[in-house]
């Protein structure tokens, strides 16, 4: 059941185990800026509905997310000139940062992210967006390539996600990560997110913070991020997996992993189990497996539990847009996480973040969260 044992539930993010406190009393950790650290792909989303002949033209499913290839490269500008887009700052991690510092609201640059943009007009647009967010936005800029976009084709409350890395693509440790006054903000996270569409970009990044994460018992997380990552990039994900303390992913994803890993079933909370259980580096902290399944139930494995968590109902004609749900899922996850919430408060804010994100164009917010 969801509401026993909280005590069982409540991660720590320090070794030492509180035992005098209450499990039913909530005291928040204080929260300093930069406690927590994503690193990923920063994309401007450029999102307008469609038709199904759109979809057609350019082979694509109604639900899915693709790296953009020649064949997709006039989509971007029909898409801009055919339909009525709208444009918001967005990449998958650089979401679930921005959604975390919503939830939390202050203080402000609670959450820091890095990712390179290009020297140009759509980059100076996610700075300010970030700014805006108030998140701590580190970009590595370059000349080489444009900002990344990512093209979101909507259809019904499906959405197909076109992205053109671009300059996401140009992500580099050396010049980057590897400086002191971007290291030393690493240092100072407590919880760090990084997108399994990093993988495709800097393996040698994401190690280096995944290493850092579990040699100072703190907590790293990832998300399975698509069903091509699984396949097409499983050596990537697989070198990571051991440092790996919360996993994300939705049922497609976990389907794709399951098959790749030759788990031998397609049963979801099975695989949450067989996920759960793989090697693991940081031997002081039991791996965390989260699944969500859409509108059905989302699957938790901890140790050799599996729970399970409704999702707040909604009106199917009340939603919106899909698009960043999954983003939004984990923003409202890690917000939880970073203050030290049980385990079950992380996932009710979760599911509170993505049953607003829902309702809007976007992955966009209300001024302030509702949220108790």
């Amino acid at each position: 059941m969801a509401s026993e044992e909280p005590k069982a539930k409540k991660l720590k993010l320090s070794e030492e185990e509180d035992k005098t406190e209450s499990p039913t009393k909530k005291t928040p950790a204080k929260l300093s800026a930069n406690s927590l650290f994503g690193m990923g792909n920063p994309l401007l989303d450029i999102s307008a509905v469609v038709d199904k002949d759109f979809l057609d033209k350019y082979t694509l499913k109604p639900n899915d997310q693709i790296l953009a290839e020649d064949k997709h490269k006039a989509l971007f500008d029909e898409l801009v000139k055919k339909f009525k887009v709208e444009y918001h700052a967005g990449g998958a991690t650089q979401n679930s940062i921005k959604i975390a510092q919503w939830m939390i609201q202050e203080p402000h640059n609670v959450g820091t992210f890095f990712g390179c943009i290009g020297k140009d007009k759509f980059g100076e647009i996610l700075k300010q967006k970030a700014e805006e967010a108030h998140i701590d936005a580190h970009y590595y800029e370059q000349d080489e390539e444009p900002t990344g976009s990512c093209a979101a084709c909507i259809t019904g409350d499906n959405r197909s996600l076109v992205a053109n890395l671009a300059a996401a693509n140009c992500y580099k440790k050396d010049k980057h990560l590897d400086l002191e006054e971007h290291w030393k903000l690493v240092e100072k996270a407590k919880v760090y997110y990084i997108a399994g569409f990093f993988l495709t970009v800097s393996l040698e990044s994401i190690l280096k913070v995944a290493k850092h994460a579990s040699e100072n018992n703190k907590l790293f997380c990832l998300n399975l991020s698509a069903p091509f990552i699984c396949q097409f990039f499983k050596d990537n994900l697989m070198q990571v997996m051991p440092y790996v303390d919360v996993l994300f992913g939705n049922e497609t994803e976990a389907s794709a992993f399951a098959k790749e890993n030759d788990f031998e079933t397609k049963d979801i909370k099975e695989i949450a189990k067989k996920t759960q259980a793989l090697p693991k580096v940081n031997k002081k902290r039991q791996r965390i497996v989260v699944l969500t399944q859409g509108k059905d139930e989302t699957v938790m494995a901890l140790s050799d539990k599996i729970e399970t968590f409704p999702v707040l109902k909604i009106d199917p004609k009340d939603i919106v847009d899909t698009n960043g749900a999954g983003d939004a899922f984990v923003g409202g996850f890690l917000s939880g996480l970073v203050q030290e919430n049980s385990l079950d408060q992380c996932i009710r804010a979760g599911h509170y973040s993505a049953n607003v994100i829902i309702k809007r164009a976007g992955c966009t917010f209300p001024e302030k969260p509702d949220f108790k």
